[in-house]
């Protein structure tokens, strides 16, 4: 076991650098078995310290000089992670040269193969892998790179910036590039390797020509299209939403296979996971074609939320991510469906962000401290930030946001900055007081909000209560209440929506049909109503919070057909059908004509967005049932929804095979979004008609056969793996991967739908997979395809009895501490939420928890994760 256990990091300990790097001068000689880092940096004083601290992680020192002079071992401080220098003067040019080991690097972090291509990965803190540095956002640099390669081997040479220069010498190819923006040493990137490019252009609003490049390994250069088209959307959206240009000559895109995250928006050279940035419509689903929008989207988005506008410190890290989902969300939601993308990040919100709130690893938007900060690339500090920036939103109206975002980009242009100076902006450029709004970044947990009405039908007066408390969490009690904006509507007995003013006007925003909830409780009365209205609360998911509001079946069936927000119509039908779920676990569910009536109704109207149909007549995911529950049954919820589904897609059987034959179309394939609601909804409708005996399955083999795009084939073949017929199944299986097992990424789909599947994912097949030829420890996405779609799809797999699904995971914990820990530390997420299940599966979770535990050597990833979890 681990002698010693790690230090946690406090936000409160934060001491500016003693030194800036003015500039960082980098030269790299990639050899096969190793690489020689030169370091060259002219650092400037700025205090009274004398003493400049560097970091360092399993680099091999060769030599230090400082103005040019060699430094004797007694000279400087070496420790296993870190360097230190003393006695300084006020100005410096300091040379280090280190020795790496890309082709060693399983971490993934620094300078590392990925087959045939050299790449890097320094957020958060993988620079240290590459040269002793002052590795802190707060330490920005300009940065020139030199790279030196063999020339046949290695053609492409790239890094941030703009090239300066390229010549081959004696067989070597020597490439300079100069970014002329500081930026922190997170944001480096270097990429080698014998790549082929889609070359485009990008004119911008100040009538700048920008050369967009995206890079690929050679076999996947058809694949690059929709990436690019996305990119040129986004440089166009951030003019036109924003006002922000981009301010390179070049941008640039690589495609890498081994990553550890979704992609990295280093200064205009953006390293994207290839599973995030390649399609064709033969190998792409459309929710592949959709998340690398988003993604290309987010990344670019960065060049100002997090490039030109930095992070002080990694306790700021929502400053740059919660902004910045924020805004790629905004973007897809303007390219796409407004209302299927805040259905999306409400689910996002509830299954997996919730569960991090209620378990031992929830923190603020803002935590107080870390053991790793690699634990905190979390849905709480994204997804949860950029919903704390969209209440922002929802309070100033777009204007006053718009005004906000100037004001934040002009002030901090250049800076590494707090969120405090994000909040301060807004306050500054639109006149309000945000002090109260400020608690959202520094309370954990998911607040729960009570909801009470009644209506004086004499009087006219509907009267809404509204209580607030947000749960204990590690290490926080006692909450104090939060400025929750509530986005309101009435609907009147005809369906109509109903004039809406409360009688306490201070407390809303008409623009916005805004009530602001800052008090642990509050009343609002609504006069002048000759009807008790149907009241639609929290419209547009307005805030990330629990709400317990009792409303009957009828009323939610109500609001199914009629609420004009299409957010709150989901919901209803999530809530009507969470009702179903809480029948068929206590033995007496039954669909009722009234139940059957409103869904048949919703599947044959073909006036509404085919993909909001698709999600209405969707059932709540097992995830999302076990977070309305309170102590948590994974086989009971299982067996629950199997019930269910199998009831609705009986009682709509007709109708479900007129849907899919009305939308089974021949016709080619096209991205956009009308074809894919139209995919979305017809491929639900294969789903549950497959359920309900062979002219399904047959429907199913048929689309597989003749599917002529990825997305209609997996939805075919995920119909048929899930149905039970194992013969169907194994035959779909084997000519799938017959097809495609040239292509990685469609056989990490072909892992992923059997490692998910409740049918197929057994402890043996599990295992099976893992023995594949297909499949790789050291590839992370091979990892996700089967561990990670094993422990969050095919719960009642994973969740078996006797805990064998459990010690599966820990097993692959344990293997990948070793060589990738943030992989392995990501994994644990299932088992850190022990306390919540029932105890027979409690025990057995735990119990592999201290299993792990008892492992000598864990990382700080893995440490940190499984002792909060044990607390």
């Amino acid at each position: 076991m681990r002698d010693a256990q790690p230090t946690a990091i406090q936000l409160t300990d934060y001491k500016e650098p003693a030194y800036e790097v003015v500039e960082t001068h980098l030269r790299f000689e990639l050899e096969e078995e190793f690489t020689l880092v030169t370091s060259t940096l002219k650092i400037r004083q700025l205090g009274e310290s004398n003493e400049l601290f560097l970091n360092g992680q399993e680099l091999g020192l060769e030599s230090i000089s400082i103005d040019g002079r060699v430094l004797g071992e007694g000279e400087y401080t070496l420790g296993d992670e870190s360097l230190m220098l003393t006695g300084l003067s006020a100005e410096h040019t300091l040379q280090v040269v280190t020795r790496i080991y890309p082709a060693k690097n399983t971490a993934l972090e620094g300078l590392y193969r990925s087959g045939g291509m050299y790449c890097t990965q320094c957020e958060a803190e993988g620079f240290r892998r590459i040269t002793y540095y002052p590795d802190r956002p707060d330490v920005m640099s300009v940065f020139t790179t030199e790279i030196i390669a063999d020339a046949g081997q290695y053609p492409v040479l790239l890094s941030n910036g703009n090239p300066v220069s390229e010549e081959v010498i004696g067989g070597k190819r020597h490439v300079v590039w100069h970014d002329p923006h500081k930026k922190p040493a997170y944001l480096f990137a270097l990429v080698a390797g014998d790549l082929l490019v889609t070359e485009d252009s990008f004119t911008t609003c100040g009538g700048r020509e920008v050369a967009l490049k995206i890079f690929v390994e050679p076999r996947n250069i058809d694949k690059t299209a929709y990436a690019m088209d996305a990119l040129k959307r986004s440089m166009r959206w951030d003019e036109d939403v924003y006002g922000r240009e981009y301010d390179l000559d070049i941008f640039m895109i690589v495609a890498v296979d081994d990553f550890n995250m979704g992609a990295m928006e280093n200064k205009g050279l953006n390293i994207f996971n290839s599973s995030c940035v390649l399609a064709n419509p033969a190998t792409a689903t459309d929710a592949a074609y959709q998340r690398i929008e988003a993604i290309v989207a987010h990344e670019y988005f960065h060049n100002w939320s997090g490039n030109r506008v930095t992070c002080r410190d990694w306790f700021q890290l929502s400053l740059k991510e919660g902004f910045t989902v924020f805004r790629d969300a905004c973007f897809s939601a303007d390219m796409n469906s407004a209302t299927v993308k805040r259905v999306e990040d409400a689910g996002i919100l509830r299954t997996v962000q919730f569960a991090e709130d209620a378990g031992p690893m929830a923190h603020p938007v803002q935590p107080d401290s870390y053991i790793e900060i690699s634990n905190f690339y979390t849905v709480t500090i994204y997804e949860k930030g950029a919903e704390v920036v969209g209440m922002y939103h929802k309070i100033l109206g777009a204007e006053g946001f718009r005004k906000g975002t100037d004001l934040y980009f002009d002030r901090h242009d250049g800076q590494a900055v707090t969120i405090n100076e994000f909040v301060q902006a807004m306050e500054d450029a639109n006149g309000v007081d945000f002090t109260q709004f400020r608690r959202w970044y520094k309370q954990a947990g998911t607040p729960v909000v009570d909801v009470l009405t009644s209506y004086d039908s004499g009087a006219g007066r509907l009267t809404l209560t509204l209580r607030q408390h947000t749960p204990d969490t590690p290490g926080q009690t006692d909450k104090q209440p939060l400025w929750i904006p509530v986005q309101l509507g009435l609907i009147g007995k005809d369906g109509s929506p109903l004039t809406v003013t409360p009688d306490q006007e201070e407390f809303w925003t008409e623009s916005s049909q805004v009530l602001h909830f800052r008090e642990a409780e509050q009343t609002f009365t609504f006069s002048g109503l000759e009807q008790e209205p149907a009241v639609s609360l929290f419209r547009d998911f307005s805030a990330p919070v629990r709400v317990n509001y009792q409303q009957s079946r009828e009323t939610l069936r109500f609001l199914l057909r009629h609420d004009s927000d299409g957010f709150n119509r989901w919901d209803a039908g999530q809530r009507l059908m969470l009702t179903w779920i809480d029948d068929a676990r206590e033995g007496r569910f039954e669909l009722s004509d009234d139940d059957i009536n409103v869904y048949r109704e919703l599947l044959n109207d073909t006036d509404l967005d085919p993909a909001m149909v698709a999600y209405l007549l969707a059932l709540p995911s097992e995830s999302y049932i076990a977070e309305f529950s309170g102590e948590i049954d994974p086989l009971a919820i299982h067996s629950a929804r199997e019930e269910v589904s199998g009831a609705l897609a009986s009682a709509l059987r007709d109708d479900i095979v007129a849907c899919y034959q009305r939308l089974n179309i021949a016709r080619e394939y096209e991205p956009d979004p009308a074809h894919m609601a139209q995919r979305s909804l017809k491929n639900l409708a294969l789903s549950y008609w497959s359920r309900t005996g062979d002219d399904g399955l047959a429907a199913a083999q048929q689309q597989y056969q003749k599917a002529d795009n990825m997305t209609d084939q997996m939805a075919a073949l995920r119909a048929l793996v899930n149905s039970g017929d194992r013969m169907r199944a194994q035959s779909a299986l084997d000519d799938f991967y017959e097809r495609w097992q040239s292509d990685p990424l469609v056989v990490n789909q072909w892992l992923s739908v059997q490692a998910g599947s409740a049918e197929m994912a057994t402890i043996e097949h599990i295992n099976d997979l893992l023995a594949h030829p297909a499949f790789d420890w050291r590839n992370p996405n091979k990892v996700r395809s089967v561990i990670g779609a094993f422990a969050n799809q095919a719960l009642s797999r994973f969740h078996s009895a006797d805990g064998e699904g459990y010690r599966l995971l820990a097993d692959a914990v344990i293997r990948l501490n070793e060589s990738n820990p943030q992989i392995a530390s990501r994994l644990l997420a299932p088992l850190t939420r022990w306390k919540r299940l029932v105890p027979s599966q409690s025990q057995l979770m735990k119990a592999e928890l201290q299993r792990i535990m008892q492992q000598g050597n864990l990382s700080k990833d893995v440490f940190e994760v499984v002792s909060k979890s044990l607390a």
